[in-house]
C-alpha cells in the first residue's frame, strides 16, 4: 500500500473535467503534480476541473422501460446499459396510538433569541403530540409556529432556517398525507441531481466520502489487472473520474476497468447516463485505460445475474455505496447485503450519515433528526456563495421531508449510526477492513485545504468520519468477505426497526 503516496494527488480528489479533454485537462496530465505530501497549494487547483463537469453535465431525463440505452465506448467491449423492471414500492402512512401529550409551552412576550427557544420547545411539543396520536394539537402547534413563532426569528440561518424546514415538513404529514412522487419527498428525479450536484460543492461531505471510498478500492485494487466497480445509487458519475485517473497513474500501469451502475432506479435516464459513460471513456481512452461502463435498474436484485453485470472470472470486484445502502433498510437489505455477498468482492465501501433515524417511534427519530440537520445547517453556513447554498439546502430538505412525513416503505430515509452498519455486516457475512492511515492523511488534507475551519476527520475503529465541531456527520467503512456472525447479541442489535 505504500506504493500509493506516490499518486498524483489531483488523481485522488475529484478531477473531474474530461469532455473533449480541453487544452487545460491535457496540460494537467502532462505536467506532474506534487504528490499528496508536498504543497498545499497544487489542491486547490482542483475546485476548477469539478465546476467545469459539473457545468457540462447534459439535463437529466427520466429513464424508463423501452429506452435504447446501448453505449459504444473505446477499449474493450462494452456491453449496452440494461433495464431490469422500474417500480417503487408501494406508499404508506401510519400513526402511533393516541396518548396524552405532557409538554406545556411556554407563555409570554419573547424577542428573538428567546422566541428561538420557544420554537425549538415548540417543535418538540409537536412532534410529542404527533408520536401520541393528538393531531389536533400538533396542528394547533404548527399554527403557532407558522404564524406566531416563525416570524419572530431569523429565517436566514440559525435555528430559524433549520426550524423553518421542519415545521414545513411537519405541517405535510398532517395535512398533506399522501404518497411521494419520488423517493426523497416531492419533485422530479430532475431536482434532486440538481441538488445533489450543488450539495457536492457547497460542503465538503460528498467530496469526502468519494475520496475516502475511491482510495480504499485503489489499494483493494493493487496488483490485479482486471478490475470491477458496481455502484448502488449512481447518480452523476462524479466519484468516478479521480478513481480512473488515479487508477491509469498508478505504478506498473493501468489495469482494465469495468464501471456498473446498479439500483431500484437510474433517475439521471437514458441519454444523461449515455453522456456520462461517453466522458468517463474519454478519459479512459485518454489515459490509455480499458474500460466498460453499464447502467443496471432492477427492484428485485436477485433477478440480476452475474452474466449481466459483465463479470470476468478474473476481475477483482469492488462493491461501492455512498449514502445509499440505507433506503434499503425498510425492504430487502438482508437480501441486498447476500447478494453483494455471493459476487465475492474483493472490498464493499460503504458511506453512510451518522445518525439515528431508523428508530421506529418518530418522537425520537424527529428529536435526532432536529439534533442531526441543525449541525449539519451550522456547517453549511461556510459556504460563501449564497445560490450555491440555498440548493444545498434544499437537498437536505428532501432528506428532512421523507424521514418526518412518511413511515412503512415510503420513508426511505433510515440512516444508521456506524455501529449498527457494523452488527448488520458481520450478520450478513462481512468483516471490516481498516481503512489506512495514508487514507486518513489525505482525507484531512482534502478537508483543509477545500473546507472553512470547523470541519474534522477522525479514525474510528478502523473507519473515517467527517463532522462538524466535533460532531461525527458521516462515516466511510470498508469490508471484506468473512465468516456470518449470526448470534442473539448481533440479532438483537438490529432487530426492531426496520419494518416500521
Amino acid at each position: 500500500m505504500g506504493s500509493y503516496h506516490h499518486i498524483w494527488t489531483s488523481s485522488l480528489m475529484g478531477t473531474s473535467e474530461f469532455n473533449g479533454l480541453p487544452d487545460s485537462y491535457r496540460v494537467m496530465l502532462s505536467e506532474p503534480r506534487q504528490l499528496i505530501n508536498g504543497q498545499a497549494s497544487d489542491l486547490a487547483s482542483l475546485s476548477h476541473y469539478n465546476n467545469t463537469f459539473l457545468s457540462e453535465l447534459p439535463p437529466l431525463p427520466t429513464l424508463g422501460p423501452g429506452s435504447d440505452p446501448g453505449l459504444p465506448c473505446p477499449g474493450p467491449a462494452l456491453s449496452p446499459m440494461e433495464w431490469i423492471g422500474d417500480t417503487w414500492t408501494h406508499q404508506t402512512e401510519h400513526h402511533l396510538p393516541r396518548q396524552q401529550s405532557q409538554r406545556p409551552l411556554p407563555d409570554g412576550d419573547m424577542g428573538e433569541e428567546d422566541s428561538g427557544i420557544r420554537l425549538v420547545h415548540a417543535l418538540l411539543t409537536c412532534a410529542e403530540a404527533i408520536h401520541c396520536g393528538e393531531l389536533r394539537l400538533a396542528a394547533s402547534l404548527v399554527d403557532e409556529m407558522t404564524n406566531g413563532l416563525l416570524p419572530r426569528v431569523s429565517t436566514v440561518c440559525g435555528i430559524g432556517k433549520v426550524a423553518g424546514y421542519f415545521v414545513e415538513a411537519l405541517s405535510r404529514r398532517l395535512f398533506q398525507p399522501g404518497p411521494e412522487t419520488g423517493p426523497s419527498g416531492p419533485g422530479s428525479e430532475l431536482e434532486v441531481e440538481v441538488f445533489y450536484r450543488h450539495f457536492y460543492e457547497a460542503c465538503p461531505y460528498l467530496k469526502f466520502a468519494h475520496f475516502t471510498a475511491n482510495q480504499a478500492i485503489l489499494e483493494a485494487f493493487e496488483g490485479h489487472d482486471y478490475v470491477h466497480v458496481i455502484d448502488f445509487g449512481f447518480m452523476t458519475g462524479l466519484q468516478w473520474p479521480a478513481l480512473i485517473q488515479a487508477l491509469a497513474l498508478r505504478p506498473g500501469g493501468p489495469p482494465s476497468l469495468r464501471l456498473t451502475g446498479i439500483g431500484l432506479s437510474l433517475g439521471s435516464g437514458p441519454e444523461s447516463i449515455r453522456e456520462i459513460g461517453l466522458k468517463l471513456a474519454q478519459l479512459a481512452r485518454s489515459m490509455n485505460m480499458g474500460f466498460a461502463f453499464r447502467a443496471v435498474a432492477t427492484s428485485r436484485l436477485e433477478d440480476v445475474k452475474p452474466s449481466m453485470l459483465g463479470m470476468h472470472p478474473r476481475e477483482a470486484i469492488a462493491v461501492n455505496s455512498v449514502m445509499h445502502l440505507h433506503r434499503r433498510l425498510g425492504l430487502d437489505i438482508n437480501s441486498v447485503l447476500n447478494w453483494i455477498r455471493n459476487l465475492n468482492p474483493k472490498i464493499v465501501t460503504l458511506v453512510e450519515q451518522e445518525a439515528n433515524h431508523n428508530q421506529p417511534e418518530f418522537l425520537p427519530r424527529f428529536t435526532e433528526a432536529l439534533y442531526y440537520y441543525s449541525t449539519m445547517f451550522d456547517s453549511l453556513e461556510t459556504c460563501q456563495v449564497q445560490p450555491l447554498k440555498v440548493l444545498a439546502e434544499m437537498y437536505i430538505q428532501k432528506e428532512i421531508s421523507n424521514l418526518v412525513c412518511y413511515e412503512g416503505s415510503a420513508r426511505v430515509e433510515r440512516h444508521e449510526p456506524l455501529a449498527k452498519w457494523q452488527a448488520r455486516m458481520g450478520q450478513a457475512g462481512f468483516k471490516p477492513l481498516g481503512l489506512s492511515q495514508n487514507a486518513l492523511r489525505q482525507a484531512s488534507m482534502l478537508v483543509t485545504l477545500f473546507s472553512s475551519q470547523g470541519y474534522d476527520v477522525e479514525e474510528r475503529e478502523g473507519c473515517l468520519t467527517l463532522g462538524w465541531h466535533n460532531r461525527p456527520l458521516i462515516v466511510t467503512s470498508a469490508w471484506q468477505v468473512g465468516p456470518k456472525m449470526d448470534s442473539p447479541r448481533f440479532r438483537r442489535s438490529i432487530q426492531g426497526e426496520s419494518a416500521y
